[in-house]
């Protein structure tokens, strides 16, 4: 097994960090235009990317949409108390530390054997407020006191799937719960043609927040391939118009879906609940290629 310590500009080239996790097998692949960046892959899945020196950088697509809802949900440099289910390299909530300052944020990720390579070779800020908890990720939320979180964001995967309990509507009363009036909730969701589990993220989402928004690459969101979506929800009106400036500026354009559209788009797909829930599709061996 490949493994180094994080090096220093001007030293020795790092070495892939390879080690055995509770949900398969992590790499750390360095990045070689950047000095102290590392990609995290589960069983050869991209989980994260991570830049020790400059954590204000997204590199993935749906991060940096993610990052959008971050920047947008209070104002600028404003402290927010965050959620993050799901934590791979904990990306986001360095990202939150390092563009809000003073924020608290609560990581909860049940890959008790990632969180300490990620802790061991991807150190956390020791100033910054990210308490991470090696629990499930409903298990962890349900932990979270009611109307604490500004930004709730789930981002679970299991082994490239997202699991059936974090897919309900049950899931989301819980979400609603731990929100302050005014916050917002963003999930990262996985889908492909014919796009059954996207719409029925979104019927359930409508069921439970009256504010709706969802950014996607445009090929995703016509079933033409498979990809990530970003879906927003709030109990107050979203900042559609910077949301939708943000996502076409990206180097991967996005498109913003809102309003009657979004709902249309579910094609009357009903919402999930947890008698009824299943995981998300497996992506096509091609994603990864």
């Amino acid at each position: 097994m490949g493994k180094s310590r994080n090096p220093r500009r001007g030293g020795a080239a790092a070495e892939a960090v390879v080690e055995p996790v509770d949900g398969g097998l992590a790499q750390l692949i360095p990045d070689r235009d950047r000095a102290r960046a590392w990609t995290l892959l589960i069983d050869g899945a991209p989980q994260s990317h991570v830049d020790l020196d400059d954590p204000a950088h997204l590199s993935f697509e749906y991060q940096r949409r993610l990052g959008h809802v971050v920047d947008l949900v209070a104002p600028p440099g404003r402290p927010i108390h965050a959620v993050h289910l799901g934590g791979g390299a904990c990306t986001l909530a360095r990202y939150v530390a390092a563009t809000r300052p003073r924020s608290t944020q609560q990581v909860v990720e049940r890959d008790a054997a990632l969180v300490q390579l990620v802790r061991r070779e991807l150190p956390l800020d020791p100033n910054a407020r990210i308490r991470v908890r090696s629990v499930d990720a409903r298990e962890g939320l349900a932990k979270v006191l009611d109307g604490w979180a500004d930004l709730v964001v789930a981002d679970v995967f299991s082994g490239a799937r997202t699991p059936a309990h974090l897919t309900s509507s049950e899931f989301l009363d819980e979400v609603r719960r731990v929100l302050r009036p005014g916050g917002c909730y963003a999930a990262n969701l996985a889908d492909g043609p014919p796009l059954a589990h996207l719409r029925g993220q979104i019927a359930t989402a409508a069921a439970r927040f009256p504010e709706l928004a969802l950014i996607a690459d445009p090929t995703v969101l016509r079933g033409k391939r498979f990809g990530n979506a970003v879906l927003v929800a709030a109990d107050t009106p979203l900042p559609i118009p910077e949301l939708t400036r943000r996502a076409a500026s990206d180097p991967h354009p996005g498109r913003v879906e809102h309003g009657r559209e979004l709902l249309d788009f579910t094609g009357g797909a009903a919402p999930v609940t947890d008698a009824a829930a299943v995981a998300s599709p497996a992506p096509p061996p091609s994603v990864f290629r």
